[in-house]
């Protein structure tokens, strides 16, 4: 005897719904899995230890008497720069999912291949405000961290940090969806990542830079957003500074959207 269902009895699953429950696996698998969880909370620790002892000379540069301390200067950047590796996490979780088959299962159920995407970034965006309260705590207690804008102003830092990070995963997960392998995967991702973090204003002024290293940093999204985190942090944050973090963040998301949206359907 064959049983057939309607559309009211059995019906299809919206985009939000896909969404929700691949985020939510995501979030689940990362979750219960220990080791995961206690070195993804240690590692931004141990960066902001190193980089605050590495570079704790560039303190005494001109321009950055006003923060009270380097630790001041350096926690706002080091939020972005976490934010960075964290979209390099991203991309590895994409690309488990890929070897693993999971995402080849996806494309024979009714479910977007979009939607998976937007759920993998949805659910490394929760680890990556995890990580980033951790790193504050952390540089509140062992490195004397006092943002002059309080928590408030911390808090908002925090925010836009998660914000910029989410909109950053994109570039790593098209990169996932185009390359596919591991070895080229990992050189891709170095050769974005570290012109990215060094040549901005997250470690030193620009104006102490070469000057091939400023004419970067004008067009590179990491100085607007850490800029803009650094201002929020001090309570100096200008909107015009927010909004030109944030703007710059969403262009680079489109880009990269567009280009995994793309990539995943081949």
């Amino acid at each position: 005897m064959t049983i057939t269902l309607s559309r009211t009895e059995w019906p299809d699953s919206g985009f939000a719904t896909q969404v929700r429950i691949l985020a939510w696996r995501g979030m689940r698998a990362e979750l219960t899995d220990w080791k995961l969880v206690f070195f993804g909370l240690l590692q931004p620790v141990v960066l902001l230890v190193l980089f605050s002892q590495v570079f704790r000379v560039v303190g005494g540069l001109p321009g950055l008497a006003g923060y009270a301390g380097y630790v001041n200067f350096l926690v706002p950047a080091t939020l972005i720069t976490i934010a960075l590796t964290s979209a390099m996490g991203s991309g590895a979780a994409l690309l488990a999912e890929l070897y693993g088959g999971f995402t080849s299962r996806l494309r024979c159920m009714p479910v977007s291949l979009v939607g998976a995407l937007v759920a993998r970034t949805i659910a490394d965006v929760f680890r990556l405000a995890a990580q980033m309260i951790v790193v504050v705590v952390a540089s509140f207690v062992l490195l004397g961290f006092r943002p002059a804008g309080g928590v408030a102003g911390a808090g908002a830092a925090v925010l836009l940090a998660v914000f910029f990070g989410w909109c950053m995963d994109w570039v790593f997960v098209a990169l996932t969806t185009m390359v596919r392998k591991v070895q080229a995967l990992q050189a891709v991702a170095f050769i974005v990542t570290f012109p990215l973090m060094f040549a901005s204003s997250a470690y030193m002024p620009i104006a102490a830079m070469p000057w091939w290293m400023r004419v970067l940093s004008t067009v590179n999204p990491v100085t607007y957003a850490v800029d803009a985190t650094r201002g929020l942090s001090a309570g100096v944050a200008s909107v015009s500074a927010v909004l030109a973090a944030a703007g710059t963040a969403v262009a680079v998301a489109l880009v990269g959207g567009l280009a995994a949206a793309r990539a995943i359907r081949r």
